[in-house]
C-alpha cells in the first residue's frame, strides 16, 4: 500500500509481533528444531539490512558481510524474494552461491506487515565447482588468503537439507505465519479506535449486511459521506478497498463457520454472502491462502492433537 496510514498501520503491527512472545518462543523452537535460522523482516523490502541479527545468520553469510560485491548481491536476492512473495504467497528461491531462501508473508487482509524468512541452506551437496562459481562472482580482492580459506571451509560446512525436507520445514513456516496472520488482523480491528466516526458506522453495517449484496452507494450512506469521499477514507482507514473489505469479512466469518465439521463448504461460501464457491475460493486463497477445505482440516488436525 501506498498511503501514510498503511506504512504506519504496518510498521506498528510488525513491531508488535517481532516483540510478541508467540514469534520469540516459536523462533527459538523452529531454530532448534530444523538448524535453520528463522526472523521476521518488516514489510518494506527497502528497510532490510544484511546486517540485522548477525547470530542468526549463517557463518558463510556473515563472512560475505564483508563483501560489498556479495552483500548488494544478497540484498538484491531478498528484496526480489519479499516483493514476488507479496503478491504469489509463501515463496522459495536461491542466492547466486546456490543457497535457499524463502519468504513467508504475514497478511492483515490485503496488507502485508512482515515476512518470515528463512534458509542459508542448501538443498544439495555442493561441489567445488559450485564453490569456484560462487567466488567467481564475488570481488576477491576484499578477502584476504586467510578469509578465502574461512570462506571455502564455511561454505562447504552449511548444512545442506533435502528438498523434500526443506519444504517440510517451509511448511510448518507457512502454518506459523498464517497464525500471525490472525494475530495481526486482531490488532488491526483493535486500532479502530482511532478511525473516523463514519468510517466506524459503515464497518458495523457492513458486518450486519455481510451475507446480503452491499454496495458503495449503502455504505456511503452509512457514513454519511458522498461515495468519492467515502472512496479515498475507506481506503485510509483500512487500506482496502470496499470490496476487498467486505469479501475479508466474510473470509473471516466463513473460517468461524469451518470450524463446525457437519458444515458444507459450499452452504457456508452462500450463508456469508459469496455469489457463488468459485468466488468463495478465490477470496479465501487471497486473504489466508490456500483452500477452504485445506483450512478445515488444518483446524480439525490441530483440534485432534488438543484432545
Amino acid at each position: 500500500m501506498t498511503n501514510d496510514r498503511a506504512h504506519h498501520l504496518s510498521d506498528v503491527i510488525y513491531r508488535r509481533l517481532l516483540e510478541s512472545p508467540a514469534y520469540n518462543e516459536y523462533q527459538r523452537a523452529f531454530t532448534s528444531a530444523t538448524g535453520l535460522p528463522l526472523r521476521i523482516v518488516s514489510a518494506d523490502p527497502n528497510s532490510w539490512c544484511i546486517t540485522d541479527e548477525a547470530a542468526n545468520r549463517s557463518s558463510f553469510c556473515e563472512l560475505l558481510n564483508t563483501c560489498e560485491t556479495a552483500c548488494q548481491a544478497c540484498l538484491k536476492v531478498n528484496r526480489d524474494l519479499m516483493i514476488r512473495a507479496a503478491v504469489e504467497g509463501p515463496l522459495s528461491c536461491h542466492c547466486f552461491s546456490g543457497m535457499s531462501a524463502t519468504a513467508v508473508p504475514i497478511y492483515a487482509g490485503t496488507l502485508v506487515v512482515g515476512y518470515l524468512k528463512t534458509g542459508q541452506v542448501f538443498e544439495k551437496t555442493p561441489t567445488e565447482e559450485d564453490f569456484q562459481k560462487t567466488l567467481d562472482s564475488l570481488s576477491l580482492s576484499h578477502f584476504t588468503e586467510k578469509q578465502l580459506q574461512q570462506l571455502r571451509d564455511t561454505y562447504f560446512a552449511t548444512q545442506t537439507v533435502s528438498p523434500e525436507r526443506y519444504q517440510s520445514m517451509v511448511t510448518l513456516l507457512e502454518h506459523f505465519g498464517r497464525q500471525l496472520s490472525e494475530k495481526s488482523e486482531k490488532l488491526v480491528i483493535a486500532s479502530a479506535d482511532q478511525e473516523p466516526e463514519g468510517i466506524r458506522k459503515a464497518k458495523e453495517f457492513i458486518h450486519r449486511q455481510l451475507n446480503e449484496t452491499i454496495t458503495l452507494a449503502q455504505a456511503a450512506s452509512a457514513a454519511g459521506m458522498s461515495e468519492s469521499h467515502f472512496c479515498r477514507q475507506f481506503k485510509l482507514s483500512t487500506a482496502m478497498t470496499l470490496t476487498e473489505y467486505v469479501n475479508y469479512a466474510r473470509v473471516l466469518w466463513a473460517k468461524r463457520e469451518l470450524n463446525k465439521p457437519d458444515a458444507r463448504i459450499s452452504e457456508i461460501a452462500f450463508m456469508v454472502g459469496f455469489q457463488s464457491l468459485s468466488q468463495f475460493n478465490r477470496s479465501f486463497a487471497k486473504f489466508h491462502g490456500g483452500s477452504p477445505s485445506h483450512y478445515r482440516e488444518e483446524v480439525q488436525d490441530l483440534n485432534k492433537k488438543a484432545s
